[in-house]
């Protein structure tokens, strides 16, 4: 048995069913660690009370993810899988985190002056807190790597700062400082060929979707804008559908419709049409996967509350170790 090289966490907010760019920027690195480290992936719900308006989706957007997370090859056999709110300890160490964690740290970070620009009517503490609890996520099951793109280098920074403080305040060294695991996150922009795909701007593709409203919405694709008519050439280095082309369709394909579209030898249209015949083919384990997981929905729940009392073990743990140092009674 191949000994794992360290512990990763990873966690995710409960979004519901997973798209393209949830699928390249995050799953497929999921399931691809599992190979080499022992992996904990986490649905952060508490963190998505920071910006819902309604909880009245959170327990089917997070049974959705889970779903989705395990027919793309998350292995709960070996791979802890469970949900943020399952395991209390958390928010206990949430809480003494932030008593060595200067305010100033937190409304300096980019992400929360981004975040009050998004949302000025609803700036709360948890907003605010939100990377200590993310901190204590990832020291609390003492990971010592947390695979993220360059964007999230700074929470990772501030996580191994208040590890420092902590240790340093207490005069231990029970907390251990994680490590950045860089990953490269493409970014994957929606079917408007503008935005990063999301829910909310409704540019996405489900993985989960069918065949045919998956067609659909490839179809949709904005393409090369200086493209006019058929008889144009077009610019496959400025068209989404071509990057999406050189994701799923085979290398000689990939080169075929570089020839052809600059000299207009292939439209648009044939050109969305083969990516979708051929994102379907792609697709079309993993959704067989998950036709067949959905058909006994206990079993979603059963790994995610077999994955909290796993995760609760370690957890508590480091507790017991955290109340020893600060010399709790």
């Amino acid at each position: 048995m191949m000994t794992k090289k360290g512990r990763v966490f990873s966690g995710a907010r409960p979004t519901g069913r997973q798209h393209l760019g949830n699928y390249l920027g995050a799953i497929q690195n999921y399931v691809a660690l599992q190979d080499e480290y022992e992996c904990i992936y986490c649905i952060v719900d508490l963190h998505a009370l920071t910006t819902v308006e309604t909880t009245e989706n959170l327990r089917q957007n997070t049974y959705e993810m889970a779903l989705d997370w395990l027919a793309a090859g998350i292995r709960p056999e070996g791979t802890i899988v469970f949900v943020q709110s399952h395991v209390p300890q958390v928010t206990e160490l949430h809480l003494i985190l932030s008593m060595v964690t200067p305010l100033g740290k937190l409304t300096d970070l980019p992400t929360f002056k981004e975040k009050v620009r998004q949302q000025p009517d609803n700036v709360n503490y948890g907003l605010l807190g939100y990377p200590v609890l993310m901190t204590a996520d990832i020291v609390l099951y003492k990971a010592q790597l947390v695979p993220v793109g360059i964007d999230q280098a700074p929470h990772i920074e501030f996580a191994r700062e208040t590890v420092r403080s902590f240790n340093h305040r207490f005069k231990t060294d029970v907390l251990i400082e994680p490590q950045m695991k860089t990953t490269e996150v493409p970014k994957v922009l929606g079917i408007d060929g503008k935005e990063k795909m999301s829910k909310s701007l409704n540019n996405h593709i489900e993985l989960a979707a069918t065949p045919e409203e998956t067609r659909q919405r490839v179809m949709m694709m904005v393409t090369d804008p200086q493209r006019i008519r058929r008889t144009d050439p077009g610019n496959p280095d400025v068209c989404n559908v071509f990057s999406m082309h050189k994701i799923f369709s085979a290398a000689e394909e990939v080169e075929m419709i570089n020839i052809e579209c600059r000299r207009a030898g292939i439209g648009c249209v044939d050109c969305k049409a083969r990516l979708a015949a051929n994102l379907n083919r792609h697709l079309e384990p993993f959704r067989a996967r998950r036709a067949e997981i959905a058909r006994n929905p206990d079993y979603i729940w059963d790994v995610l509350h077999d994955g909290a009392r796993r995760a609760r073990q370690i957890a508590e743990k480091t507790m017991e170790e955290v109340r020893a140092a600060v010399q709790l009674p």
